[in-house]
Parts: C-alpha cells; sequence; structure tokens
C-alpha cells in the first residue's frame, strides 16, 4: 500500500520540550510534536532532539487546529548546546543551523564574570560558530568601569572576536550591529539584568519581549525558559533568544583540547616543544611566552587555566 501523506517542510521557531511551533515555506505556523522514532538522539545524546533553527519535514495532523506531526529532521550544518538541567552527563540543544552566536554583557550592574564569558566563546568555538559580545550599559560606566570597558573592548578583539559596546535603550548605538545581524540567523545569551530582552525588543520594534518570560501556547507545566524561540528580523535575518541559559558547558571536553578553543593560543601551538602541552609547566611553551611577552592577555590565560582545572569536574 503506498504512502500517500503529504509531508511539508518547515522551520522550528519555538520548543517547549512536548511541542513545537513550526513556519511552513508559505510562512503559516504549526503546532507540531514528534514521532515517537525521533525521541531518542542516539549520535548526540542529547535530551531534546528537536532544537529551534531545526529544518523539519512534517504532516498535518488536523488541518483547523493547526496541529502536525514531525517526521524528519534534515542534517544540521552546527548546533550549540548547555549541559542538561536534569542530567549532568547529557547534552540539550540549544539551537541549531545557527550563522552567529552574541553574548550580552555588562561591567556594572550586574557585572558579567569574565568565566562566564570565556566559556561561552569556548562553546562557540568548539562547535564552529562565530561568535559576538555586546558589552550593553556603558551609559552608566564609572571611569574604574570606563577603563574595564577599554580592557574587554581590546582583549577580545586582539583574540579575534568582534566586540560591540552599545546602550540598549539608544538605538543610535546599535547602527553597527543591525547591520552585522542582517540576513543571518543569530543566537542571543546572557544573565538575567544585563539588557538582552530590552536590545532584542529595540532590533524588533514591537516584539514587546518581557525579561524572563516565554509566553505559553501550549508549555503549561513545562521548563519553558530552557528553550529558545526565534523571531524575524525586519529586512532578513532571525533573532534567537534564549531565556534561562546561565551556564554553558562541554560535557566531553578534553584538558589537551582547551587551548584549540582560544584563538589567540590556537595560532601558536604548533611551536610549543611538546605537541601534547598543556602550557602549564611544560618546558618550551610558546603560550606562556606569548604570555610574558604581553601578545596574550593575562586574564585570559589565567581563565584557561581555572577551565582547565575544572574540566574533570565536568564544569
Amino acid at each position: 500500500m503506498a504512502d500517500d501523506k503529504k509531508y511539508l517542510k518547515g522551520l522550528v521557531y519555538k520548543s517547549t520540550g512536548s511541542w513545537y511551533l513550526v513556519r511552513d515555506e508559505e510562512g503559516q505556523f504549526w503546532n507540531a510534536r514528534i514521532k515517537g522514532k525521533l525521541k531518542i538522539d542516539e549520535d548526540i545524546s542529547s535530551t531534546n532532539p528537536i532544537a529551534v533553527g531545526d529544518k523539519v519535514s512534517f504532516e498535518i495532523e488536523d488541518k483547523q487546529e493547526n496541529t502536525a506531526i514531525i517526521s524528519n529532521v534534515t542534517d544540521r550544518h552546527n548546533y550549540i548546546v548547555r549541559v542538561s538541567p536534569h542530567n549532568k552527563n547529557q547534552k540539550h540543544i540549544i539551537a541549531a543551523n545557527l550563522d552567529s552566536a552574541l553574548m550580552v554583557v555588562t561591567i556594572a550592574e550586574p557585572r558579567t564574570s569574565q568565566g562566564f564569558i570565556d566559556r561561552f566563546l569556548i562553546t562557540t568555538e568548539a562547535y564552529h560558530i562565530p561568535a559576538i559580545i555586546v558589552i550593553n550599559k556603558i551609559d552608566l560606566l564609572k571611569p574604574k568601569h570606563k577603563e574595564q570597558l577599554e580592557h574587554w573592548t581590546n582583549m577580545y578583539s586582539n583574540a579575534g572576536y568582534e566586540v560591540y559596546p552599545v546602550i540598549a535603550l539608544d538605538h543610535s548605538t546599535l547602527v553597527a550591529l543591525e547591520e552585522r545581524l542582517k540576513d543571518k540567523i543569530t543566537l542571543f545569551s546572557g544573565h538575567s539584568g544585563v539588557g538582552k530582552s530590552t536590545l532584542i525588543n529595540q532590533l524588533l520594534p514591537g516584539l514587546d519581549l518581557k525579561t524572563n518570560i516565554v509566553s505559553g501556547w501550549s508549555g503549561k507545566g513545562q521548563h519553558t525558559t530552557t528553550f529558545a524561540e526565534m523571531f524575524d528580523v525586519p529586512g532578513g535575518g532571525a533573532i534567537i533568544d534564549t531565556p534561562g541559559v546561565k551556564e554553558f558547558g562541554l560535557i566531553d571536553l578534553e584538558k589537551e583540547e582547551l587551548s584549540h578553543y582560544f584563538p589567540e593560543m590556537r595560532a601558536l601551538l604548533s611551536k610549543c616543544k611538546f605537541n601534547n602541552c598543556l602550557h602549564v609547566n611544560e618546558p618550551g611553551c610558546a603560550i606562556k611566552e606569548a604570555v610574558v611577552n604581553k601578545k596574550i592577555a593575562e586574564e585570559r590565560y589565567f581563565s584557561y587555566l581555572g577551565i582547565l582545572d575544572g574540566i574533570e569536574k565536568k564544569w
């Protein structure tokens, strides 16, 4: 008996863990769930088989109710993960098929730790996603904080990252960032209080996104704040908001790999005397020499050492 079901193609815009909001090629949205066989992701060992940004095939379940069943997920060209909130030994896919990942940070009110920034950058490096750092609330900075702003801007720019100092409430400071995001799918992340939602509201007029709140359409009783949601950018591209992402982590990171995820270190690794150099106590280490010669920022090196020490703890 021939299979006469009509399969449509779509893009996942939102997830609550059990239901997915999918937009088809005509621009219509469907409330979709997945077939049982998709619930196990053996390749990635993740707690969620489908993520925002996934391209899927689905069949209509009820046209009047706009419900559908997802039958297949297209291969991802990349994805980004965090440690699962329910199982520290499993990954949780935050989003897939990204052009870039952006972190909103603040130097004061509140202060974002450099360790948190660097862990985010390591995650983006490991999953081959270009990273952008947006330093918000620069209008609130006192003189000592302005020195920190200049230092962070130089340190991360020299490491190879794009840095945008902005005032989220002042649209005139966002012009360069808007141009950078045009026609790209960009994941936004950041601690509570750094102004991420305010920034997204400025970039997406009329959205009126509430801080740390994800409106529920079929997610009652779900941990909606651990899932992402995608919004179209006027003129092209999309922003994926990630409420509730407080920690990034690589479960299967090996100590020998860590320095490969620091771009300024990666460029010098071949000059170390030993191939398996961890850049701690080994002789002939090009990384330590670069730190002494101020070619690598001391703060980035100390951050590397701290993360290296914590790898066995599965940070």
